[in-house]
Order: C-alpha cells, then sequence, then structure tokens
C-alpha cells in the first residue's frame, strides 16, 4: 500500500481527520484537503507520520476552479491518485417552514455540489491516469434512508448523494472506476456533539445518543479503499450499534 495516493476532503476535523491520519499510519500518501489549513497541518502533526507522505491544501469544495486545482496539484505531487474520499459537508436543522433559503443553499452546496465536484475531478484524472482508474468513496448518511426530525434540507442532500453514487457506478465502468458509499450514523465530529447533550426524536422526545468513534469509520472507509478495482462496496452502513435508527419513529 505504500505507493497508494488518497485524496480526503473535510480531513481537517471528525471523520475526515480519522481517516487521514489512520492512511497515513499505514503507509498511505494523503491529499488532506478542507476550508482551513491549520486544522489539516494539525492532523498531519498528530499522526506522527513524515510531512512528506502529505499534502496539506485549503479549498472550498463548492468552487469548481478550486476543486480542479486541488486535483491537478495533487496529480504534480504525487504522480496519482488511487482513492477520493468526498466526505466534506455541512448541516442545518430546520422544518421546511423553519429552515432559510440561505441555510438550504448551504447544505445543498456543500453536500451535493461539493460532492459532484469530487466526482468529476476524480473521473477526469482516472480517465487519463496509467494504469488507467481508482476508487470514490462518498460520505452518504443514514439520513439517506430514514430522517431525522427537522432535517429536511440535509436528507434531501444525502439522498442525491446516494443518486450520484449510483450514476456515477454505472458510468464508471467503462473507465475502471469503481463508486461507494458510505452511510454513517452518529460518528463523533464538530456535527455530532450536541447529541452528548439530547437530540429531538420523532415523539417529540429529547434523547442522548451513543456515538461511535471516528477511527471505527475510518477502519471501515479502508476496507472499502483496499478492495481490488475489480470489487466494490456500492454503500455500507456504520453506525453506533445502540443508535435509534432501525424502527426510528
Amino acid at each position: 500500500m505504500e505507493s497508494k495516493v488518497i485524496l480526503i476532503t473535510g480531513a481537517g476535523s471528525g471523520v475526515g481527520r480519522a481517516t487521514a491520519q489512520k492512511f497515513l499510519r499505514l503507509g498511505w500518501r494523503v491529499v488532506l484537503a478542507g476550508r482551513r489549513r491549520d486544522p489539516l497541518v494539525e492532523t498531519v502533526m498528530l499522526s506522527g507520520c513524515a510531512a512528506e507522505m502529505a499534502f496539506v491544501t485549503s479549498v472550498d469544495v463548492t468552487v469548481a476552479e478550486q476543486m480542479t486545482a486541488l486535483f491537478d496539484a495533487a496529480v504534480e505531487r504525487f504522480g496519482r491518485i488511487d482513492v477520493v474520499f468526498n466526505n466534506a459537508g455541512t448541516v442545518r436543522g430546520g422544518a421546511p417552514d423553519v429552515l432559510t433559503v440561505d441555510d438550504w443553499n448551504a447544505v445543498i452546496s456543500a453536500n451535493v455540489t461539493g460532492t459532484f465536484l469530487g466526482i468529476r475531478e476524480a473521473f477526469r484524472v482516472f480517465k487519463v491516469q496509467s494504469p488507467m482508474g481508482g476508487r470514490i468513496i462518498n460520505n452518504g448518511s443514514l439520513a439517506a434512508h430514514t430522517p431525522r426530525p427537522d432535517a429536511i434540507a440535509y436528507t434531501a442532500s444525502k439522498h442525491a448523494v446516494t443518486g450520484m453514487t449510483k450514476a456515477a457506478s454505472l458510468d464508471g465502468r467503462a473507465f475502471n472506476i469503481a463508486v461507494g458509499q458510505i452511510d454513517i450514523g452518529n460518528a463523533e465530529s464538530d456535527m455530532t456533539v450536541n447529541m452528548h447533550k439530547g437530540v429531538p426524536q420523532p415523539d417529540g422526545s429529547t434523547l442522548v445518543e451513543p456515538l461511535l468513534a471516528g477511527e471505527t469509520v475510518a477502519d471501515a472507509v479502508l476496507y472499502m479503499a483496499g478492495l481490488p478495482l475489480e470489487a466494490n462496496v456500492l454503500f455500507m452502513s456504520v453506525m453506533a450499534t445502540k443508535m435509534p435508527f432501525v424502527g426510528r419513529g
């Protein structure tokens, strides 16, 4: 695996940070992308790995030109890209009559447009590198299947990610591109910190929910990334065992 290269968006915190550190410690070369450079640098430092194994760059995943520049810089630095983990995303809460249009647009822009641009740039690189091909892993959510209260924007965005995963998986066949999705439930991150205090449930109650470590999710991503391109995990769900999901609502 020493020569493998993975590009991770949203690598400065949560699942992205845990995944970047996991891959660095296993000898992968890692491209760490995110809005703020300092947390990305900190992620590399905390991994205890040699700096030359990592390439850190700030990027707004919603801006097409920045995403093109990110992938070009990654190829220039490491020669190729083997795996792209489209992990960056955001959440804004609110029922349909409460959520603002600005918050709706922020979620759709980050989670849908950002993921699309990651897929688009990965296809562009994978189709021309030698050997041709590569793997894309999209960060979905259990919300793509079962929503939470007051989460219409996030739920819609993750439904869209699921559709893009299926479409890209089909379109990638001719170019040796494998596309899969990991649907995560209650992983420790900035977006789930309120679960320690309690989050709204469908019956109107508030419940403290169990969380799973980001490193556990990183192990799942590693499994998907380590498969030969002849095999693919199209969808994987990884969740806190005791979280309310099956039968939720």
